[in-house]
């Protein structure tokens, strides 16, 4: 097996000095078109494979973009690393992905270690726990690229990317009042992210418009254990005040909803209609009865940061990250959870 030459042999095998070889394989106009066509074939006949690490210590860069995220469980985060991955790789960039298991200690940890320089940039969604910013603020302030999606930190001045949270969660709660629904629950992992913020508004905008007034009881703040969770929603249906409407705020907690309504006697969607953010449709089509989504554009969001982030990195002199909010709009898709036939 031809496990390829490095600079120095292709070099000798050209009878020509290293620098020259290396000047050529970067297209640079001091070589003559005659010698980069000579120098290309024989790489390609000898199998040679440039040495990424030397090019990054010589450029001063890793090459490498830190990606931030509070799970890797989540259909939505693994779209969005898919969608960042899709773009860097056309610059040679590789990902180092992070997970915070939903622990703002953690977050702050690999702040403090992407500080030192393993990372040119980061890609980022805050923990549930993120109330504190200040870990973020020395990153920020220290000029690190870094670029916020879904969860985001406002008071940072650079580009968070969103997608219409206030608006989706009217319309999903519009649409279960649509159907009959009077008392709808929402569930929710934690108050403090902004995402759960913005939904949490729509839906209350949603029953005002409709002349509903939001029931305190009806509101559940959930955690990340899953058997905990599925039983917080159990004793909700089988409580004296049941909802007959559930919008979820993550996809997780609708596959809660689901598990803790079969160890009761109701049925979806004849007495309870469910309609949650998601992001994996084939999980939702596949659910019995399959969910009614509002599906985020996950993969879109990880491309569009990754875009923004190779402008910054590989074209000269880039002005900062714009303080910018750049939305990019989720669809609502109908299924069984919410129609009755």
């Amino acid at each position: 097996m031809n496990t390829g030459v490095n600079l120095k042999e292709l070099a000798a095998e050209l009878k020509l000095s290293p620098s020259t070889v290396s000047r050529a394989l970067n297209d640079s106009y001091e070589i003559s078109e005659a010698t980069k066509k000579k120098v290309i074939s024989m790489a390609e006949k000898l199998n040679y494979q440039p040495n990424p690490f030397a090019r990054s210590l010589r450029e001063n860069k890793s090459k490498t973009i830190a990606v931030v995220i509070p799970e890797r469980m989540s259909s939505f985060f693994s779209k969005v690393v898919d969608g960042i991955e899709e773009i860097t790789q056309q610059y040679g960039y590789h990902l180092l992905v992070y997970s915070t298991h939903e622990d703002v200690d953690r977050e702050k940890k690999i702040v403090n270690l992407l500080m030192n320089g393993r990372a040119d940039a980061i890609i980022m969604s805050v923990s549930s726990q993120t109330s504190d910013i200040s870990h973020l603020t020395r990153l920020h302030e220290r000029g690190f690229p870094l670029v916020f999606f879904d969860r985001i930190c406002s008071d940072i001045p650079t580009t968070k990317f969103i997608t219409n949270d206030y608006e989706s969660g009217f319309e999903g709660t519009k649409h279960l009042i649509q159907q009959g629904c009077r008392k709808i629950a929402f569930l929710m992992l934690s108050k403090e992210l902004s995402i759960t913020k913005d939904r949490y508004r729509g839906y209350l905008d949603a029953l005002k418009q409709a002349g509903l007034s939001p029931e305190p009881q009806l509101n559940i703040t959930c955690c990340q254990e899953e058997e905990e969770n599925i039983e917080s929603i159990r004793k909700l249906l089988d409580g004296p005040n049941r909802p007959d409407g559930i919008l979820s705020s993550v996809e997780k907690l609708a596959l809660a909803t689901y598990h803790a309504v079969k160890r009761t006697h109701l049925r979806i969607p004849n007495d309870i209609k469910i309609i949650s953010f998601f992001s994996n449709l084939s999980i939702a089509s596949l659910l019995n009865p399959s969910l009614t989504t509002i599906t985020q554009p996950a993969f879109n969001i990880g491309e569009e940061c990754a875009k923004l982030l190779m402008k910054k990195l590989t074209k000269p002199r880039q002005p900062d990250l714009p303080n910018q909010v750049i939305t990019i709009p989720s669809n609502i898709t109908i299924r069984s959870s919410t129609i009755v036939v």
